[in-house]
């Protein structure tokens, strides 16, 4: 059966479930990158290297597990729903008061704070959308939810295309009070997660226990972030940097061309996630890693403007298929107790983890005399590497019943 059509036999409920966790994924990530194409506009602004403003990134990704914890687990105990309406709110209104940020230590201290709420969105959105929806539409749904993130980078470079010279970056921050909007269709249209309410008359609001020994789990699934966020951040938050400082790209260059990767982001994530449901998980995660490696020279090495367009396509197609295998695989492999946390804590440890991937790649070019494209590429052939061989070590559920009361 065409993996698509899963998508067409989800019910009213399970296509709100859905589309308001890709929304709020999406608008998380449009909030997030709007800093990413402003680095050397806010290095300007602020008097500072590039690097200086990329601890701004770095700051945000440390965060995200902190947060990750304490959404995860009000979500484990009070219901995916509440906890995620008040997570959208909370990443709205400190992405917009960076606005008014009068020197880069306050901009630092304001997307440490959206870091924090940034770091719960996730992990919320995939647990309800996975408890929500029949096991055999997890790959392209999967797949669906992850490439949210592609989205955003994608809304935030068409702002950046076409306001930026109109509005300047205060009124790009201004921006990111749009996803509270978004609270309005969840409390409307978006029901509570299935498996959660059924827990909850079974075990009522206790605490999860356990813990230790999912510690092997929860350690691998760290590992297994860690791998694929150096992989997302060392391909995609420094390559508007690259476009404008090496190549000396235009603003509208740039973000046209970030525009073109992020559409290979999105179709890679459909493509390879809807793929995993027939070929397995790991295996739709290896050959997508892999398959990474020969676009690498197009992407960065490429001598005209659309030739460089195409490497960044296929490379984000290749980076962001795995990644869009990410969400049913983790969320399948934590037990119905704590998918409100596991999932979404493993993933934010790994971005801590990899949360220096900005900041030292900019130094690491500096050091070679502003190569970008020398530093970046090593680094992503590297970690697609990595990335594949621990997929291919690990476990893997595809399938698992949700909601049988001890989980994968």
């Amino acid at each position: 059966m065409n993996p698509f059509a899963r998508l067409r036999d989800l019910d009213t409920f399970q296509r709100h479930v859905v589309a308001a966790s890709f929304l709020g994924w999406t608008l998380d990530a449009f909030d997030f990158f709007l800093l990413v194409m402003m680095l050397p506009t806010l290095a300007h602004t602020f008097a500072v290297g590039v690097p200086a403003v990329a601890v701004a990134i770095t700051l945000t990704l440390a965060m995200r597990p902190l947060g990750a914890l304490i959404f995860g687990r009000l979500a484990d105990r009070y219901g995916r729903r509440p906890v995620l309406m008040a997570d959208i709110i909370l990443f709205s209104v400190l992405a917009t008061l960076a606005a008014a940020s009068t020197s880069l230590a306050m901009l630092l201290v304001l997307r440490a704070l959206f870091g924090i709420a940034m770091g719960g969105e996730w992990g919320l959105g995939a647990a309800l959308t996975m408890e929500s929806i029949p096991a055999e539409a997890r790959g392209v749904v999967s797949g669906l939810l992850q490439e949210g993130y592609a989205f955003g980078y994608l809304l935030a470079a068409a702002a950046y295309f076409g306001l930026f010279a109109w509005i300047g970056w205060r009124g790009m921050f201004l921006l990111g009070l749009l996803p509270a909007l978004l609270v309005l269709y969840v409390r409307r249209h978006v029901p509570e997660s299935p498996v959660w309410s059924a827990r909850r008359e079974r075990v009522g609001r206790r605490p999860s226990g356990g813990w230790r020994k999912l510690a092997p789990r929860f350690l691998f699934l760290v590992l297994l972030m860690t791998a694929f966020n150096f992989f997302s951040h060392g391909s995609q938050d420094l390559y508007p940097t690259f476009l404008q400082q090496q190549r000396h790209f235009s603003v509208q260059q740039t973000g046209l061309l970030t525009m073109v990767l992020n559409v290979g982001a999105i179709l890679g994530g459909l493509f390879f996630g809807a793929a995993s449901e027939r070929i397995g998980r790991r295996r739709a995660i290896v050959i997508a890693a892999l398959l990474a490696l020969p676009a690498i020279p197009l992407w960065v090495w490429a001598p005209t403007p659309l030739l460089l367009g195409v490497g960044a396509f296929a490379l984000q197609f290749m980076v962001q298929g795995a990644w869009g295998v990410v969400p049913a695989h983790i969320n399948e492999l934590s037990p119905d107790g704590v998918r409100g946390t596991l999932p979404g804590f493993a993933y934010q440890t790994g971005n801590l983890i990899a949360a220096s991937t900005a900041p030292l790649l900019s130094m690491l070019a500096l050091r070679q005399h502003g190569d970008y494209a020398g530093v970046l590429a090593i680094f992503v052939a590297g970690i697609a590497l990595l990335v594949a061989a621990i997929t291919a070590l690990g476990p893997e559920a595809r399938g698992t019943r949700f909601g049988s009361g001890t989980g994968a």
